[in-house]
């Protein structure tokens, strides 16, 4: 959402590069006669705090990732789409007189803080985005406004530079899982889905009418409670517990049961987050939710989508973001696309965006 350049006079390739709370994911898509190409994947780690809340808080552990995954994928330096997490993020839909882009613009320039909880609005990144006519008023149009703090903003900017690398788009996590779903699924303008990105410190969900977003909200609760709450009850680090949340499976064993168990025990926070955010779209739009989409690594505990389907009485499954990409399996294993494509939905989303695009 964030352009940082405009550059209007090409659609030139990029790399997406998702920068999470526990790993950097970069992908690689190009535009070729049969569709969207993955012709680059690599996922590197990050260690514990570096990224907090959305908060880059160990800027040089970022850059040195950053050059290690350029690195392991050999990957050209070429113009970067990254993005923001919700929790960092504030999107907000309002009504408007019917006027032109600039006009808009110097607006909200000017009297941004009416419609933005930021009382130093030149302390903000702004973009927007016009989506649609008022269903009510002809003479009115619905516009999402999306704002960061700069110094967030720039924070991961600087990252990157110092990497090597040029982040012409930032995007938001939440419309990353927009274009990821546009690109790779097949749906109708009466169509009401979830897509909920449950990551390692936050989850985000964006629901999505016919394609187009109605609802956004982040939340920081994700997978990292889960563990934190598993480490206490039994022995082993932090990196052990992950391991044995998304590797343990029920009928291995009585303890393997007792584990799965309270594993989706503890995710319960996360579930009634969930829940209500999807009442409050009924309640807010009259729409109903007939498929929830699951993406981010905890999203692949064993039986949490079967959980979330029970409880919520909604369809859920786990996201395929390369539904409609072609892979070469000469040049990529098939093996791990399989095993990437649930922490792979936001970074689909980043590659698939071409410089000038809104």
């Amino acid at each position: 959402m964030f352009s940082l350049r405009d550059i209007f006079s090409k659609r030139s390739q990029v790399i997406g590069i998702d920068v999470g709370s526990s790993s950097l994911k970069l992908l690689d898509i190009k535009d070729s006669s049969q569709g969207p190409h993955l012709i680059r994947f690599g996922q590197v780690a990050l260690p514990r705090g570096a990224i907090v809340n959305g908060e880059l808080l160990e800027p040089e552990v970022l850059s040195d990732r950053l050059l290690e995954l350029v690195s392991t994928c050999d990957c050209k330096r070429r113009p970067v789409v990254s993005c923001l997490s919700g929790s960092s993020v504030m999107a907000k839909k309002v009504s408007f007189n019917l006027m032109g882009e600039e006009e808009l613009r110097e607006l909200l320039r000017d009297e941004g803080a009416k419609y933005l909880p930021f009382e130093d609005i030149s302390h903000v990144y702004l973009d927007f985005q016009v989506l649609k006519g008022s269903d009510v008023n002809p003479n009115q149009m619905e516009v999402l406004i999306v704002a960061a703090k700069k110094e967030i903003v720039d924070s991961y900017t600087s990252a990157f530079l110092k990497a090597g690398l040029e982040v012409v788009i930032m995007d938001v996590d939440a419309y990353a899982l927009e274009t990821m779903y546009e690109e790779n699924y097949d749906f109708d303008e009466e169509d009401v889905v979830a897509l909920i990105d449950i990551g390692a410190s936050a989850t985000n969900i964006n629901v999505l009418k016919g394609g187009r977003s109605i609802f956004t909200r982040a939340f920081s609760l994700g997978g990292n409670i889960i563990t934190e709450a598993i480490q206490n009850q039994r022995s082993g680090t932090f990196e052990d517990i992950e391991r044995l949340k998304v590797a343990s499976l029920p009928g291995e064993s009585a303890e393997a049961d007792k584990l799965q168990e309270n594993i989706l025990l503890e995710a319960e926070p996360i579930i009634r987050e969930i829940e209500s955010s999807l009442d409050y779209v009924k309640f807010q739009t009259r729409e109903f939710v007939k498929q929830i989409i699951l993406s981010g690594g905890s999203a692949t505990i064993s039986g949490l989508d079967s959980l979330i389907a029970d409880r919520l009485n909604i369809a859920a499954s786990i996201v395929n973001p390369f539904r409609k990409i072609h892979i070469d399996p000469r040049t990529i294993s098939p093996a791990i696309i399989a095993e990437a494509a649930p922490f792979a939905a936001v970074g689909v989303g980043l590659a698939l965006r071409r410089m000038g695009d809104r």
